[in-house]
């Protein structure tokens, strides 16, 4: 018997405990000296309206507080955008979407919703918490490459020349002057970004800029491989060759 009344003086004390704290919570939920109801004729209007832009605040001040609105009326006004289906009223400060299920049961006197909940959360809206923007900075990565013998851009092959003759060297010449009296459209940049790009991808880089090629003095030929094969002839074409220089780069985010 001592140890049934042991155990319920010690559940009274816990619920009053639980009970201090509820009201100790209920105490600061929401500071009305600057609430103000939203003002328009339609009164549902004026209730979503106060909802949309002071959301929980509007339930402590103006129904709990101040009775500007009454429980059934604003239950009433917000209860077909509700946390279930996400139906949202847009208001022109703000947005309602429903009450949660604590709210429920404090608006229609516990005809709906759960029920035992405390009453500060019953006048808090929760919000979304808003996401915390994470700056990305963008920083570029470049590596400079210099010109080299096996760094080479070809231009386009020149005419084909068909040379019967013993010598392969005047061969040659003959193709290098049908290049030089008839040279086929061409970029010498582009030609040097095409490779250039190749190598910068080939190192990790996604692209290069300021490709250009050196001019070198004497010109640089080269020439296709004969497609000849009778000994002292010769079928082929002249293309001349440039070393190229570059920038590699390739760009990489960096969160904040």
């Amino acid at each position: 018997m001592p140890k049934l009344f042991i155990t319920g003086i010690v559940l009274f004390l816990l619920l009053g405990a639980g009970y201090g704290i509820l009201q100790a919570a209920r105490s600061i939920p929401w500071n009305c000296a600057d609430w103000q109801a939203f003002a328009h004729s339609d009164r549902n209007t004026a209730i979503l309206e106060s909802l949309a832009e002071n959301r929980g605040k509007t339930l402590y001040c103006g129904i709990d507080q101040s009775d500007t609105f009454a429980k059934a009326e604003t239950w009433q006004a917000g209860k077909d955008r509700n946390e279930r289906d996400d139906t949202v009223y847009f208001g022109e400060r703000g947005h309602f979407r429903g009450f949660i299920a604590a709210q429920e049961g404090w608006l229609t006197e516990v005809e709906s919703g759960i029920t035992g909940q405390s009453e500060a959360v019953i006048f808090e809206f929760p919000r979304k918490e808003k996401k915390r923007r994470r700056y990305k900075t963008v920083v570029t990565e470049e590596m400079a490459v210099p010109a080299a013998a096996d760094r080479l851009a070809d231009s386009p092959a020149g005419p084909t020349v068909a040379v019967t003759t013993i010598t392969q060297s005047i061969a040659q010449a003959r193709a290098r002057t049908a290049f030089l009296n008839n040279p086929p459209p061409f970029d010498w940049n582009g030609r040097a970004l095409a490779a250039a790009r190749t190598h910068c991808r080939a190192l990790g880089y996604n692209r290069a800029v300021n490709a250009a090629t050196i001019i070198p003095d004497p010109l640089v030929w080269a020439y296709t491989p004969d497609r000849d094969p009778l000994v002292a002839e010769w079928l082929f074409e002249a293309y001349q060759t440039r070393q190229w220089t570059a920038t590699c780069q390739k760009t990489k985010r960096r969160r904040r």
